[in-house]
């Protein structure tokens, strides 16, 4: 079977964008395909999974004593999730139909987003769940996700707007004196300030933002460090589905094929790494599987040939090699 045949032989979660970033599809068959995530497959499943109070299981460890809730409290999401990777929460089940493309007009879409809405709020401080919270590597999920839905999101925006460090980059640590950007949470942001002129249309400050933040990551060369120019983290080299909060060199080339960046020679070294990585098949495996529960499996584990890596790296490269 060719890798297209492969992937096309899966969700219709993977289909559609098969269709329409590899195949050049035209947009009724594509369209109708992503109508079937609502309904079929995986999107499907994790929506009815979504509890009476808007909820997904998962959203909070239970905790032995109040002093135990006030720590867990204290500590920055992404350490939170490194202590206690729980997969199947709120959080991560809407990201989760945002990434499988759920349509999000539909109507098990927005009975979805309209409980989350009503009902939902950060553990936080009892915010709404679409006002976002303090950190930004949340806010700018709830910015992807609340402007994917069609929920208002402009006051976080304008929130990550004014946390923008000096060197382009945001990081959860900011409000205890960091002042250099992270790239785990400068893609968290970047991902929703692109959503964000996605469904509202070019908003300059966000726009400028954004270009400032995808300059961070380019001058970086998407790994490496500016000032010595070591690679930071090889574990960046590894290449996950779903990636949740953490980055890696293919989501953020991902990403830029996403926003139309003009590719540079700043991403040469990142692109042929994906390339190297095909096995003889042409498919690329799932290397680094975040622990922690998932709802149910969407590959087929770690070391075996993923599909949904195998689209990215494919569509990365046709970006790259287009130029």
């Amino acid at each position: 079977m060719g890798v297209l045949d492969w992937l096309l032989d899966s969700d219709p979660a993977i289909r559609w964008q098969v269709m329409r970033d590899l195949l050049d599809a035209p947009e009724e068959r594509v369209e109708e395909e992503r109508a079937r995530v609502a309904v079929e497959g995986w999107g499907a499943q994790l929506l009815g999974l979504q509890r009476p109070d808007g909820q997904w299981e998962g959203d909070e460890p239970e905790f032995t004593s109040p002093e135990a809730a006030s720590w867990w409290h204290s500590l920055p999401a992404d350490r939170r999730g490194t202590l206690f990777p729980e997969w199947t929460s709120t959080c991560w089940s809407l990201s989760l139909l945002r990434e499988f493309g759920l349509p999000p007009q539909s109507v098990p879409a927005q009975r979805a987003v309209r409980l989350v809405a009503a009902r939902c709020r950060w553990e936080h401080g009892g915010e709404p769940y679409f006002a976002g919270e303090v950190e930004p590597c949340i806010n700018g999920r709830v910015v992807a996700v609340g402007s994917y839905f069609g929920q208002e999101v402009e006051p976080v925006v304008e929130r990550l707007l004014a946390e923008q460090l000096a060197d382009g980059g945001w990081n959860c640590e900011r409000e205890n004196g960091s002042v250099s950007g992270s790239f785990h949470t400068t893609v968290e942001v970047l991902s929703g300030l692109r959503e964000y002129e996605r469904a509202t249309g070019v908003s300059p400050g966000a726009q400028e933002a954004r270009l400032r933040g995808q300059e961070y990551l380019l001058e970086r060369r998407m790994r490496r460090r500016l000032s010595t120019g070591e690679v930071i983290d090889p574990k960046w080299d590894l290449f996950s589905f779903p990636t949740y909060w953490h980055y890696d060199v293919l989501r953020g080339l991902d990403f830029l094929r996403l926003t139309g960046t003009e590719p540079d020679s700043r991403v040469e070294e990142a692109v042929e790494l994906v390339r190297s990585k095909a096995d003889p098949d042409g498919r690329w495996q799932l290397e680094s599987p975040h622990p922690g529960r998932l709802h149910f499996p969407i590959d087929e584990g770690e070391g075996r040939p993923s599909r949904w890596n195998t689209l990215r790296a494919l569509r990365v490269l046709r970006w790259a090699d287009s130029r």
